[in-house]
């Protein structure tokens, strides 16, 4: 008997097993982001404890992004060549060890060199764990799902600064770093006897048809009457499929792939800008009856509003979701944009703004992972996702350097959150761009392309 796997995950309810494959991507994003976060919220203690001044928080600030770079464009083209699970795996366990190690810095130097190779670990988990969700995920709930999982990045990040307002004054800074690292530390040890290989990838690679069958045996016992498994692509397949890097390289991609670089690269100029300097700006900020303690809380509220991607991913798997991440874009822009002007409203007010921004912010960006892995075909998934998220990391490198030069040429709030909104209006003009060469279509005419095992 042959079993077409997508058609096998369409037509099965979801399981005990794939839900169990959410839960554990979920928490690795979730403890990505409080990792990622982590810098920007133990930053105000930074400067008081080693007597720095904010313009030298610039390059530990982005130590990590770059490692996060690293990782995301070096290891997508690995798993999709030896596999998402053992991946998943390794970079769970890199970012969670040296996070932790991080804590036991005594100098600049070394929590830059720390926090770069815990930003390699944190670069490579998460298209991992977007990859080999969504190659578990029926089509008509992937979007949904993926946009759920990868809700645990902004959920982790605000999660950060509200640990973070307790923890620090009560156990110091470093408490962050080594409760941020000690639990996806043993996670991923968990995960490697938990976590399966993806089939899709089996099946693409030729994997033994006892191992494929034990996998989705998991999900239902009528997998193990197959004689054969065969995969169908939503994407179209390229001729030359050698490499994830072909794929994503190729003529037919290449213009959908910048616009993904170009949209990820933008939406985290934005984020990172926020979330990294908006515990110390609001410390610093004169006459507007703001608590400096509700700095990091602040910013865990932008981060926050994430949660609002699972809504979208429900919305991506009825309508054009470059549309969709397109008009949240927009109205990122305009909320950013009011961000600094709002502190003159009330300290009520200010927090409603910045919640706002944050739900349009994150679930535009939030998105994007899973616009991505709908966009290419199994053999460049993880490198496409990769690719996106680690050319995007830039972005958060040059949101953060920008937000530190604008404070050193000491321009105004205002003035600050009005540059910040511009990126958010150039992500929506890609997004458009990539929806007129790739206009999405939601019918199963589309599965076409298939590959045997």
């Amino acid at each position: 008997m042959k079993i077409n796997v997508q058609e096998f995950f369409n037509q099965h309810k979801l399981s005990s097993f794939q839900w169990m494959i959410f839960v554990f991507t979920f928490l690795v994003a979730f403890f990505d982001g409080l990792d990622t976060a982590a810098i920007g919220y133990i930053a105000p203690s930074l400067l008081a404890e080693w007597g720095m001044e904010k313009k030298e928080l610039a390059p530990v600030m982005s130590a990590a992004l770059f490692g996060l770079a690293f990782g995301a464009v070096a290891f997508g083209p690995l798993a999709d060549k030896v596999g998402r699970k053992l991946m998943l795996v390794v970079s769970v366990f890199i970012f969670s060890a040296f996070s932790i190690a991080s804590a036991f810095a005594t100098n600049l130097t070394q929590l830059e060199i720390l926090r770069f190779i815990t930003g390699v670990g944190l670069g490579a988990a998460m298209p991992n764990a977007v990859t080999i969700l969504s190659e578990f995920c029926p089509e008509k709930k992937r979007s949904f799902l993926v946009n759920t999982m990868y809700c645990g990045f902004p959920l982790g990040a605000a999660a950060g600064g509200f640990v973070s307002a307790w923890l620090i004054p009560n156990f110091g800074w470093q408490s962050v770093l080594i409760v941020g690292g000690s639990i996806p530390l043993i996670m991923s040890i968990i995960m490697l006897f938990m976590i399966p290989e993806s089939v899709n990838y089996m099946v693409l690679n030729k994997h033994p048809l006892d191992k494929i069958k034990r996998t989705l045996a998991k999900i239902d016992p009528s997998a193990n009457q197959a004689t054969e498994f065969v995969l169908t692509e939503k994407a179209p397949v390229t001729t030359n499929q050698q490499s994830g890097m072909s794929v994503v390289l190729s003529k037919h991609y290449i213009v959908g792939s910048v616009m993904l670089w170009a949209s990820y690269f933008l939406g985290l100029m934005v984020f990172y800008a926020i979330i990294n300097w908006m515990p110390t700006l609001i410390a610093e900020a004169k006459g507007a009856g703001m608590d400096p303690k509700l700095g990091p809380v602040i910013s865990g509220l932008f981060a926050l509003g994430g949660l609002g991607a699972i809504a979208n991913g429900w919305l991506m798997d009825r309508f054009n979701g470059n549309l969709l991440i397109a008009l949240f874009s927009i109205l990122t822009a305009v909320f950013v944009g009011i961000i600094g002007v709002s502190l003159s409203w009330g300290v009520s007010a200010f927090i409603a703004v910045v919640i706002l921004a944050g739900i349009f912010q994150n679930t535009a960006q939030s998105s994007l992972p899973s616009l991505a892995a709908n966009f290419y075909p199994t053999a460049g998934r993880t490198t496409g996702v990769s690719w996106m998220t680690g050319i995007g990391r830039f972005g958060a490198i040059a949101g953060s350097f920008l937000m530190a030069e604008m404070v050193a040429r000491e321009m105004t709030l205002e003035n600050m959150f009005y540059v910040l909104a511009i990126p958010s209006v150039i992500m929506m003009v890609c997004l458009l761009v990539k929806n007129a060469v790739y206009p999405e279509k939601k019918s199963a005419s589309n599965a076409n392309q298939v590959v045997g095992h």
